[in-house]
């Protein structure tokens, strides 16, 4: 008998290295009150088989994701064809009960279906687009004259559009920012605003979260300054407050779903009229070609889809092969805050550094898979712990 041909996709290994990525500079997250940030966490994981393709993916998580995956998840892949997703997602919802939610092991899954198939996973699943315009998502809380001086770069960059963050004690401060950057920069950049009010981080405290009162009184000043979209204005299971602020709204239009989880949790913020835009994640809200599946009843509901990419380079593209398969994305996050959190920062373990055109898109890679080619050097410098 001869070895495995090059289409036994069967499993034969998964492994996983927990990376402690430096920034280069503190961070200061407008949704951690108080905290300070110098690097972030990654779960790097990779699926062999038997054919010698490996599908890679990653965890916004350190070593509880590795555990996770490793106790529950990979025992149950070993030997199973790694090009059946659909015949495995089970075992991700499931793995959920127990441990962090590892969705993002879909990835590497369709990366290997990908690959066998010798196509780029947007091409594999329909191709809507080969490039996405993208928006420079801030991270931090700053002042009307330095966020004014931000839009100033961001424009120069190619940016067309920027998004900001809203966290201010009084939200009055927060408008200033916007009615200082309309006034400074004008109408020619695309105003969108995330106001991280759907959950707290634990431990951090200082937060206020906003009443449905102060929600739709900030919602209107924002439509008075042409804002495009206001992005998590309220918790994240208050279905009727969301229904009823966007009731409110005449062209401001409502974003958020970045930590809701599983397709039940979507089909409900469509049924109920929460969004005007949904943005799961397909390394935390479900698997990645489940989220197409959201996309479809988005698209019947007349809905855009705009995923939330701020957790690391494998991420960052993964999302962006999704959204490249669809017919109703909006605009695309691309995590940008220099000098902590710049977009090389979040793409470090890429060896290619995604950026956008003369015409601010995002090109969508063309290479078999999802496009991850690694810095195996800097990967392994900045390895903490393994698994597999």
């Amino acid at each position: 008998m001869g070895g495995a041909s090059r289409n036994d996709t069967r499993i034969t290994r998964v492994r996983s290295r927990v990376l402690d990525l430096p920034l280069p500079h503190e961070f200061r997250p407008a949704w951690g009150r108080n905290e300070i940030q110098r690097s972030f966490y990654v779960t790097l994981v990779e699926i062999e088989t038997a054919a010698g393709i490996t599908g890679i993916t990653a965890a916004e998580a350190g070593p509880e994701a590795a555990v996770s995956i490793d106790r529950f998840v990979a025992p149950h892949l070993i030997g199973q064809d790694a090009a059946s997703p659909e015949a495995l997602i089970g075992v991700l919802r499931d793995a959920e009960i127990l441990g962090p939610p590892v969705y993002c092991i879909e990835v590497a899954l369709w990366d290997i279906a990908a690959k066998a198939a010798g196509l780029a996973a947007h091409k594999m699943w329909g191709a809507a687009t080969d490039r996405v315009p993208a928006y420079c998502a801030t991270g931090e809380i700053r002042s009307p004259e330095r966020r004014v001086e931000d839009c100033r770069r961001i424009v120069a960059d190619g940016f067309k559009a920027v998004k900001l963050r809203f966290h201010a004690d009084d939200p009055r401060n927060d408008i200033r920012v916007v009615e200082a950057i309309r006034r400074e920069i004008g109408d020619g950049l695309v105003i969108l605003v995330d106001a991280n009010q759907a959950g707290v981080l634990p431990g951090l405290g200082g937060h206020r979260q906003w009443t449905l009162r102060v929600a739709i009184d900030v919602a209107l000043e924002l439509e008075r300054l042409g804002v495009t979209w206001l992005e998590e204005p309220l918790p994240r299971y208050d279905y009727a407050g969301l229904r009823r602020l966007r009731e409110h709204m005449g062209t401001l239009q409502l974003a958020g779903g970045e930590n809701n989880h599983g397709l039940h949790e979507f089909k409900l913020l469509i049924d109920q009229g929460c969004y005007d835009i949904l943005q799961p994640d397909a390394v935390l809200s479900e698997g990645v070609y489940q989220l197409r599946k959201v996309a479809a009843l988005a698209e019947a509901a007349g809905l855009l889809m705009a995923p939330h990419t701020w957790t690391h380079g494998i991420g960052l593209l993964a999302n962006l092969q999704l959204v490249a398969s669809i017919p109703n994305h909006s605009w695309f996050e691309f995590p940008h805050e220099p000098p902590g959190w710049p977009a090389s920062a979040l793409s470090q373990m890429l060896a290619d550094k995604p950026w956008i055109d003369a015409e601010g898109c995002l090109a969508v890679p063309d290479r078999p898979g999802f496009g991850f080619e690694l810095d195996e050097e800097l990967i392994e410098r900045h390895t903490v712990a393994r698994q597999g």
